[in-house]
């Protein structure tokens, strides 16, 4: 039986990837951060050599990225130098990395959406350190798995600290507050359900590289808000502003959605519209 190891399973992706390889007759094994500290090699080798998996899934992150560049190095560890001990001890027990990375690693001027040979170019310590956790997957190893993704949301968002921007947005609602969101950066938010099962299917045609995993509608966060709303029939003030006007520590880049047609070209199916998606969500969420 094909075996998986799930790190970062109590995430709002970890849990799905969980889920899914588990229904796909995989035996998976889920860790949280409590479980395993992947900052730790000597942890994190004598994890994988234990439980001898034939893929590893690193679905942990550090994702706060305007803390980020307050604490670069806790991004970087985490984001790189945690890859690389996954990398490492994936290379010790012959099992291939499945490896999540980010749109951040492009600087949005590009103005249509990414595809994988596109060049990178990091805006801030966030993005720096997971193109970092890129690199190490790729300089250990023969066959990692490196899957970018954008702006990710499900229903395990519900059950996280940080929940996602779905539940941002639904919250401030709630409290009646005026609600301002950026109009002029551009993104493929990304289902997570749907992402663990394309991951899935990439798996299971035994790809590597870096593949794009977007949510398959380039869509402005303010669209993305008014469209949230709309589905869940709530009317809250909502306008629109712009980088300028709403500064954050981190510079992010403008439009990074990404295409994911080099992951249908292997025959995976694409991604539902965001609507059906965010429509599924809000009735899991119910």
């Amino acid at each position: 039986m094909n075996s998986a190891l799930v790190v970062g399973c109590g995430g709002q992706l970890g849990a799905e990837l969980v889920s899914e390889f588990s229904k796909r007759g995989w035996a998976v094994t889920g860790l949280k951060r409590a479980d395993l500290d992947i900052t730790n090699p000597a942890t994190v080798e004598q994890a994988i050599q234990s439980l001898d998996p034939s893929i590893v899934i690193n679905a942990a992150a550090y994702n706060q990225v305007d803390l980020a560049e307050r604490h670069p190095v806790d991004a970087f560890q985490a984001n790189a130098l945690a890859v690389r001990n996954l990398a490492m001890a994936c290379r010790q027990s012959d099992a291939q990395l499945v490896h999540f990375s980010t749109d951040y690693v492009f600087d949005g001027r590009k103005g249509a959406p990414y595809i994988e040979d596109d060049p990178t170019h990091p805006l801030g310590a966030y993005a720096v350190s997971k193109l970092a956790g890129e690199l190490y997957a790729q300089a250990y190893l023969d066959n990692p798995l490196v899957i970018r993704t954008s702006g990710v949301f499900g229903p395990q968002g519900l059950r996280t600290a940080r929940g996602n921007f779905i539940e941002l947005m639904l919250r401030l609602a709630n409290e009646g507050q005026p609600i301002r969101v950026v109009e002029d950066h551009v993104a493929s938010p990304t289902y997570a359900p749907v992402m663990a099962a394309r991951t899935a299917d990439l798996v299971e045609r035994r790809a590597s590289g870096i593949f794009h995993m977007g949510g398959g509608t380039p869509i402005s966060w303010f669209d993305y808000a008014r469209l949230v709303f709309r589905l869940a029939g709530v009317s809250p003030p909502l306008t629109p502003t712009n980088e300028r006007e709403y500064r954050t520590a981190a510079r992010r880049p403008k439009y990074s959605a990404l295409s994911n047609a080099k992951m249908e070209s292997l025959g995976v199916a694409c991604f539902p519209s965001l609507e059906e998606a965010v429509a599924d969500y809000l009735r899991r969420r119910a």
